[in-house]
C-alpha cells in the first residue's frame, strides 16, 4: 500500500511531492516549479445587489475551498446589461483597496452587466477601465501584456489581474458549470479538438492555424481539422472553435468536463441580448469556458482566443482563466465566462518500480531541465548528470530514491 501527500513550497515558489510507501527505507520529496493558480489566490467579487450572485459567490467559494477574506463586495444594477465606465471608475478602487495583495485574479459571480461600456466587464476589472482597450471600427487595441507568456503570477508580473465570469442562463446552469470544472480536475481527458472552417469565410481566419496545431498537438491528443459548419453527434468534445453567428446542433454533442468552445463572432459576448448566438449556449450545451466580444471587434484575430496557445497551455497544466486569457492578445472587447480553476491535465501521478520512483505529469513547461539532488528541503542541491527534456503533454521522470531525500527540477533559461 502506498500513500502520496502533497505540500505546497510557497515560500520556495515550488510544488512539494512527498511520496512514502510502507517498508521502504528512503522517502523522497520531489519540487517541481508551480503549474497553476491555486484557490487561494482567486478572489470573488459579488454583487449584493443580486440575490443569485449572493448565492452563486457562497456556493463557489465552499465548492472550491476558497478563504472567506477573499470575498469583495460590491453593489451594482444587476437589471442593466451595461456598467457606465463613471460608475465603474467610483467602485474600481474599492475593489483594489479590498483585494488582498496575495490574490492574482477574479471571478465574478453575475451574468448582468457583462460589459463597461466598450470594454467587456471581465477586461474592466483586469485593467480598470481604459479607451485604449476600445475600438471604433476595424482597428487594433491596446495589447494583454500577459498574452502567451509563461507567467504564473499575473497580479506580480504584470499588475493586472486576469478576470472570469460565472455566468448562465440562470442560477442552476451556473451551478452545474462549477461543478463541471471541479470534477474535470486531473481527469486527463482522452478528449478531441475539433477546429472548424465554415463557409463564412470572414468568420474563419483562424483556420490558417489548424494545419499546425493538428502537427504539433496531434501526437498526445486527438485533433479533428474539418472544413464543415458544425459537428454533430460526437461524444468526446474537449475543444471546440470555429466561426460562425450561430453554431447548430450544439446539445446534441457531449462535453468532455472542462471542454473549452468558443465561435468568432462580432457580439458571441453579449449574454444575454445578443442578434447572434450567446457564448452561454456554449455553457448551456455542456462547456465549461467560451469567450466572445461584447463590441464590434471586426474579424482581427488577435480580438479572439488562439486556439494554439489555448491547447497549449491547458494540456500543460495552467487553469482555464490562465489559458484561456494568455490566448488573447487583445481582450479588451471581449467576455471570458467560465470556471476559472478547472485544470483537466493539472497534478501527478506516481507509484514505485523497485527502487525508483515513477513521476507522471502533464504539468511541467516544455523545456530543458536540470534535476538537482539533496538531503533537505533547504539543501545544499547538486546538479545531477545530464538534462532533463520535458516535451508538450505527459512526461515521466524516473528517481532512485535511494540516492537523495530531495529532487528539484529547475528550467534552464532559454
Amino acid at each position: 500500500m502506498k500513500s502520496v501527500y502533497t505540500m505546497l513550497g510557497v515560500s520556495l515558489g515550488f510544488t512539494i511531492t512527498l511520496a512514502f510507501a510502507e517498508f521502504q527505507p528512503v522517502t523522497p520529496v520531489i519540487q517541481v516549479p508551480k503549474a497553476s493558480l491555486r484557490a487561494e489566490e482567486l478572489a470573488i467579487i459579488v454583487n449584493d445587489n443580486d440575490p443569485a450572485s449572493v448565492e452563486i459567490a457562497e456556493y463557489y467559494r465552499r465548492r472550491r475551498h476558497i478563504p472567506e477574506k477573499n470575498t469583495i463586495h460590491v453593489r451594482i444594477d444587476p437589471s442593466n446589461v451595461n456598467l457606465p465606465s463613471t460608475l465603474f471608475n467610483q467602485l474600481w478602487p474599492v475593489v483594489k483597496q479590498q483585494t488582498p495583495v496575495y490574490v492574482q485574479a477574479y471571478v465574478l459571480t453575475w451574468t448582468k452587466p457583462y460589459k463597461v461600456d466598450c470594454m467587456g466587464i471581465t477586461a474592466a476589472f483586469a485593467f480598470g477601465f481604459d479607451p485604449r482597450y476600445c475600438a471604433s471600427g476595424c482597428r487594433m487595441t491596446a495589447a494583454n501584456p500577459y498574452f502567451s507568456s509563461q507567467s504564473k503570477y499575473p497580479y506580480d508580473d504584470y499588475k493586472f489581474r486576469p478576470s472570469m465570469m460565472l455566468a448562465g442562463k440562470n442560477l442552476a446552469e451556473v451551478k452545474r458549470l462549477i461543478d463541471r470544472g471541479i470534477h474535470a480536475d486531473h481527469t486527463y481527458p482522452q478528449g478531441t479538438g475539433y477546429l472548424l472552417s465554415t463557409t463564412d469565410a470572414s468568420r474563419t481566419v483562424r483556420d490558417v492555424l489548424f494545419a499546425k496545431i493538428k502537427q504539433v498537438y496531434g501526437g498526445f491528443l486527438h485533433i479533428e481539422a474539418l472544413k464543415q459548419n458544425y459537428i454533430t453527434g460526437k461524444k468526446d468534445v474537449l475543444f471546440y472553435f470555429t466561426g460562425s453567428k450561430f453554431v447548430s446542433k450544439l446539445t446534441s454533442n457531449n462535453f468532455l468536463p472542462g471542454a473549452i468552445a468558443d465561435h468568432l463572432t462580432s457580439s458571441g459576448g453579449q449574454l444575454t441580448d445578443s442578434q447572434q448566438m450567446s457564448i452561454l449556449e456554449w455553457l448551456s450545451a455542456g462547456a465549461t469556458g467560451s469567450y466572445g466580444t461584447v463590441a464590434e471587434p471586426c474579424n482581427i484575430p488577435g480580438k479572439f482566443p488562439n486556439p494554439a496557445v489555448v491547447i497549449d497551455r491547458y494540456i500543460n497544466g495552467e487553469s482555464l482563466i490562465e489559458a484561456y486569457w494568455k490566448s488573447v492578445d487583445m481582450p479588451g472587447q471581449g467576455v471570458f465566462v467560465g470556471e476559472p480553476l478547472a485544470r483537466p491535465y493539472g497534478d501527478y501521478q506516481m507509484h514505485w518500480e523497485g527502487d525508483d520512483l515513477v513521476y507522471t505529469t502533464w504539468e511541467l513547461v516544455p523545456g530543458e531541465y536540470e534535476i538537482l539532488g539533496g538531503q533537505t528541503l533547504l539543501g545544499p542541491f547538486t546538479p545531477l548528470p545530464g538534462v532533463q527534456r520535458i516535451n508538450p503533454g505527459q512526461n515521466t521522470l524516473r528517481f532512485s530514491h535511494s540516492q537523495h531525500l530531495v529532487y528539484r527540477l529547475v528550467k534552464k533559461l532559454e
